[in-house]
This record gives C-alpha cells, sequence and structure tokens, in this order.
C-alpha cells in the first residue's frame, strides 16, 4: 500500500520512498512529473508519469541547520524561493522539516482538487511525530473558500497549524522564517512596553478616542496620576491645554461609566 506526497510522489506505508517506476502511481513521483507543464495546461489525473532523474544520496533528519526537504519535492518552486537559509534533501517523512519539533506538509489546491483524500492518509502518516505540524497550503485556485473550510476543520481535528500562502514566493518565505525562529526566544515577537509611570498611562489613557501621547503628558503632569486625572471634573479637564469641551466629556466619561451597560425596562405592551 502506498500514499501520495504532497504533490504527485509515492511514499510507502513504513515511511520510505518507492524505488522503482512501477511502485509510483499515475500521476507521477515528483512535483515536477504533476506542475511541469506548459504554461495554460492543467494536470490531468490520467497523464503518463514521467521518470524523474536519478537524485544525489539523501540524508537522514538529525540536528541541522538547514531545512531538510523530502525529495519528492524536487521541481517545487517553492524550494527557489528559499533564500535566506540553507536547505537540503534528505528521507524524512514530513515534506520540510523545519527543526527537531517542527515540520511542514505541503499541499497546492488544485492538487487537492485532483485528489481530495490525499492530505488527510499524509496527516494520519505523519501521526504526532513533532510537536508543531504545519499544513502550508498554496492558494492557487479561483474559488478556494469550500476546500480552506474542509481543510481549516482537518487541521483542528489533527492539531495542526494551518498555513495560506498565494504564491510560491511567500510559501518559500514562510519557510525560511520558520527555520530562522527555530532557537529565538518568543521576547522576539512579544510586544514591548516600558515599565515607567507615564508608559503605563499612555497605553491607558491613549485607549480613549483622539487622546494622543502629548494629552496625557498633559494630564499626567496637572493633576499628578492617573488617581488625580479620575477625581477631576469634567471643567477641570477642560482647562488643560489641547482640551476641550467635547475631549474632556469623552476622558471623564471613559473613566465613569459603569462596565456593564444597565439594562432597559422592556417597554410595558398595551392590552
Amino acid at each position: 500500500m502506498d500514499t501520495r506526497d504532497g504533490l504527485g510522489g509515492t511514499m510507502l506505508a513504513d515511511g520510505t520512498s518507492g524505488p522503482s517506476t512501477s511502485a509510483r502511481g499515475t500521476t507521477g513521483s515528483t512535483f515536477l512529473d504533476v506542475f511541469g507543464l506548459p504554461e495554460g495546461e492543467h494536470c490531468k489525473p490520467g497523464g503518463a508519469a514521467a521518470k524523474p532523474k536519478a537524485g544525489p544520496g539523501v540524508l537522514r533528519a538529525t540536528k541541522s541547520n538547514s531545512i531538510v526537504i523530502n525529495p519528492r519535492q524536487k521541481g517545487n518552486p517553492v524550494i527557489k524561493n528559499i533564500r535566506n537559509v540553507a536547505w537540503e534533501f534528505g528521507d524524512v517523512i514530513p515534506d520540510y522539516v523545519l527543526g527537531k519539533t517542527s515540520c511542514a506538509l505541503f499541499l497546492s489546491l488544485r492538487y487537492h482538487h485532483l485528489h481530495p483524500n490525499y492530505i488527510q492518509d499524509r496527516l494520519q502518516q505523519l501521526g504526532h511525530s513533532y510537536m508543531l505540524r504545519i499544513l502550508l497550503v498554496q492558494v492557487d485556485v479561483a474559488d478556494p473558500h469550500h476546500s480552506l473550510k474542509e481543510l481549516a476543520k482537518m487541521c483542528i481535528l489533527a492539531d495542526c497549524t494551518l498555513i495560506l500562502a498565494w504564491s510560491a514566493e511567500e510559501a518559500g518565505k514562510y519557510l525560511e522564517t520558520y527555520k530562522a525562529y527555530e532557537s529565538k526566544p518568543a521576547d522576539l515577537i512579544k510586544e514591548k512596553t516600558d515599565k515607567d509611570y507615564l508608559s503605563k498611562a499612555t497605553d491607558f489613557l491613549t485607549t480613549i478616542r483622539s487622546v494622543n501621547k502629548t494629552d496625557v503628558s498633559t494630564l499626567v503632569t496637572t493633576f499628578r496620576s492617573i488617581e488625580g486625572i479620575i477625581k477631576a471634573s469634567k471643567e477641570d479637564l477642560a482647562l488643560c491645554p489641547g482640551f476641550g469641551p467635547q475631549k474632556a466629556k469623552r476622558v471623564y466619561d471613559a473613566l465613569h461609566q459603569p462596565f456593564l451597560r444597565s439594562k432597559k425596562p422592556k417597554p410595558a405592551q398595551e392590552s
């Protein structure tokens, strides 16, 4: 029994690549076999398989500074767009191994329309071998909404992260970014906030409409603290430079209105 790889390849049930042409399906064994057609032509599931050229020896997936790529992805334009990190072909089950705990399967929606059961088989074959499992989908059809809805449900059930790309260049960028940030701490993508009092007051008060950083500085200078601003009346707020009756009312209302709106009584029905 064999299963198809993301774009027309063959992978045996034990995770090894099919060694002979007879083990390959009619859709071809590599990305290039399926999609290496003249521009304007579409992939036909009954087309003859092209025999791929013999490639160099592959490596087992180990700790590496490069992305390890399944040989069945040869010819995929995504590989040409992985420019900022090293990559190499290796004997791996996923299409792309991005680190010791992360990997990615690649799927073209055009191929998915021809073989709708393929990706489910690949996800089952992958299992929970990696902590982070990414399904990188290239949207290359005119109406993708129904297919994407199905894939989203499938990813939820398989505990898989769904990433959409609208071009091979964008897909390659996602792969190299995951690899580049493999060992980076989460602090790099966290919001950086200052811990001083004025910065905290600015983050708080600028959520009020039309209040900017200059206004916050004026309020803190005038009333000394957030507590002083809350206790100030509308008239006191309106006297601050840059404030008028309307802005003063917005600040006052934001600080004094209840968090929960009171329910309005229903009007009595006329008998």
